[in-house]
């Protein structure tokens, strides 16, 4: 909204601020002040109004004296219109006495640069007249670093959907990963049972010399390591188990019952009992309807 940009030769009636230290106050301040009598007619400018106007029209004599404020913002057409309508209608109430005081911002664009402007119009009563001061503070440099605020939390706001995005794009390799992970284990697994473990549980049975017992045995417990996450999972609780404990675990894991475990291990049903008691023990499974199998399932 642009300031009145035609001088008038109107009277105008005397101020409340036409004294020397009226004026002095006036023109000490930075913001544009102009004095309106109650129908809306300037009455008083100071000197940063005056500058402003200087700067706008080249006349640095034109102080605006006698124009009727209200009646060139009902004039005004264009962009800046919708504000100046708003301004006359907010200046109007405050000469009513329906406001004390009335206030809005609203840009001041030159063809070359960017201006804000506050307006502010305070209701004073001087000689039983209404009197009206009108003041607009430039706030540009408020209004550009409402817009760089503006500019870096939306930068920010984008950043962190950027990387939530990322995050879940993650999760899902990640899921996919595991899911991939568990798939190959399982096929390892079931190759190694299916197609190695047969053979191998035959070779314990044959007639062996004792040193190619050992090297069959040797096998199996490092397949036994390679296949078996379970492995993996006791170590990582803490949990010291012998070898023959672990292959029991494994086994019992697989679904083995206590004879097939013994027939696999080549020792007694005993022995495989004692080993699953053992287990329980080390896993501190207190209660004895928890399943041996299921515990050990729950942890691979």
């Amino acid at each position: 909204m642009k300031k009145p940009s035609v001088a008038s030769d109107a009277p105008c009636r005397p101020c409340e601020f036409s004294g020397d230290l009226g004026r002095s106050v006036l023109n000490a301040l930075s913001a544009h002040i102009a004095i309106l009598d109650a129908q809306g007619v300037i009455m008083e400018t100071n000197k940063a109004w005056q500058a402003f106007a200087a700067a706008g029209n080249g006349n640095s004599a034109q102080q605006f004296i006698g124009v009727n404020y209200l009646a060139v913002c009902d004039a005004t057409e264009g962009p800046d219109a919708p504000d100046a309508r708003a301004v006359a209608a907010g200046i109007r109430a405050v000469i009513r006495g329906e406001v004390q005081e009335y206030l809005h911002d609203y840009p001041c664009h030159s063809p070359t640069e960017q201006h804000w402007f506050y307006l502010r119009a305070i209701r004073m009563e001087a000689r039983e007249q209404v009197q009206v001061v009108v003041s607009h503070e430039e706030i540009t440099q408020l209004k550009l670093a409402e817009e760089a605020l503006r500019q870096s939390k939306k930068a920010i706001e984008d950043q962190k959907q950027d990387l939530e995005e990322t995050n879940i794009a993650l999760k899902v390799l990640l899921k996919q990963r595991e899911a991939d992970k568990g798939e190959l284990e399982q096929k390892v697994l079931t190759n190694i049972k299916d197609l190695v473990f047969p053979y191998i549980e035959k070779l314990k049975r044959a007639p062996l010399r004792p040193k190619d017992k050992t090297t069959v045995t040797v096998i199996e417990n490092h397949l036994n390591d390679i296949i078996s996450p379970l492995l993996q999972r006791l170590a990582n609780v803490n949990i010291l188990l012998t070898p023959q404990e672990m292959q029991v675990a494994a086994l019992v894991k697989d679904g083995r019952s206590s004879k097939e475990i013994a027939d696999i291990l080549n020792v007694s049903e005993t022995t495989v009992h004692f080993h699953r008691k053992n287990l329980r023990r080390k896993f501190n499974i207190k209660n004895n309807a928890t399943n041996l199998r299921t515990y050990l399932m729950s942890m691979a």
